[in-house]
């Protein structure tokens, strides 16, 4: 178990289940990954209360019947196509829904790629120091004839969750091993919950100049209009499901969504290379 006296990273069994656990003690801050399902974080605690929404009673109901939820990685696509088949370096690929592993929404539209709940996540790095502590874990698309019949692209992933200073980032790095140019339309979908108010009392700040149109399936019509939303935004009576774009951003060139309760603040911090946000009832992403 790597460890410092302020950070420590370590392999547990919760329920039978690998899970990783990335400590903060002096900023009371622990993060749970599950590898196996995923490679999702479900849980960040912080004084002992869960900021991720996670609504099972124990890891083994969650891996038998897995549902969004923590903090789920969706890749090779986010969000929604439009059809079973998608474009990419001037081609068209289509998908085949007799594999049995694609998600689909309420409109039978393909939704959030393959990978939400996959096993075939290897942690390759838990390490903790008098910094930080973190983990990161790999999959290797191309090995995976079921992911490279709907995605022809081999690639790599690595995902490294970083917790310093009461702060988790997570950091994604792709590899592309094919001769063509690797599409990328990754993304993370995170459920977020502030115990000390109900939703209802939540205040959101959206960093975004841009508001896009969606059409009634919920897929970008290609029309963008200004966020005329006010800011903050009040949540009572207001439903969600919009994209935002065109982020506002500091020096860093960091855009930083955020959520307010009565005491409480969750901030969603996108990096350089983050260009959109999509808002949900459920939490931010």
């Amino acid at each position: 178990m790597p460890q410092n006296v302020n950070y420590t990273a370590q392999k547990v069994l919760i329920d039978s289940i690998e899970v990783i656990q990335l400590s903060d003690h002096s900023h009371h801050t622990q993060i749970s990954i599950v590898p196996s399902i995923g490679n999702i974080a479900f849980e960040m605690k912080i004084h002992n209360k869960n900021i991720l929404w996670m609504p099972f009673s124990n890891l083994k109901e969650f891996k038998i019947n897995p549902r969004l939820c923590g903090n789920p990685f969706l890749a090779p696509w986010a969000n929604r196509l439009d059809q079973d088949a998608f474009y990419a370096n001037k081609k068209k690929f289509l998908l085949n829904p007799k594999l049995g592993n694609l998600q689909r929404d309420a409109n039978q539209k393909p939704i959030h790629g393959l990978m939400q709940y996959s096993s075939d996540w290897k942690v390759v790095s838990l390490t903790a120091d008098n910094q930080t502590a973190s983990v990161t874990s790999r999959l290797e698309f191309w090995r995976f004839p079921e992911l490279m019949a709907q995605f022809p692209f081999a690639h790599t992933i690595e995902i490294t969750y970083r917790l310093q200073k009461g702060v988790l980032e997570v950091e994604t790095l792709l590899e592309n091993h094919s001769t063509q140019n690797l599409p990328v339309a990754i993304g993370y979908h995170p459920y977020f919950q502030l115990p000390d108010t109900p939703r209802d009392e939540w205040k959101v700040h959206l960093a975004a100049h841009d508001h896009l149109v969606l059409s009634e399936e919920l897929i970008p019509t290609g029309e963008r209009r200004p966020v005329s939303l006010p800011d903050p935004l009040p949540l009572a009576g207001r439903e969600l499901d919009d994209v935002f774009s065109n982020l506002i951003r500091d020096r860093k060139d960091r855009a930083e969504f955020s959520v307010q309760g009565k005491k409480e603040k969750i901030s969603v911090i996108y990096g350089p290379k983050d260009f959109e946000s999509q808002v949900q009832r459920n939490g931010s992403r």
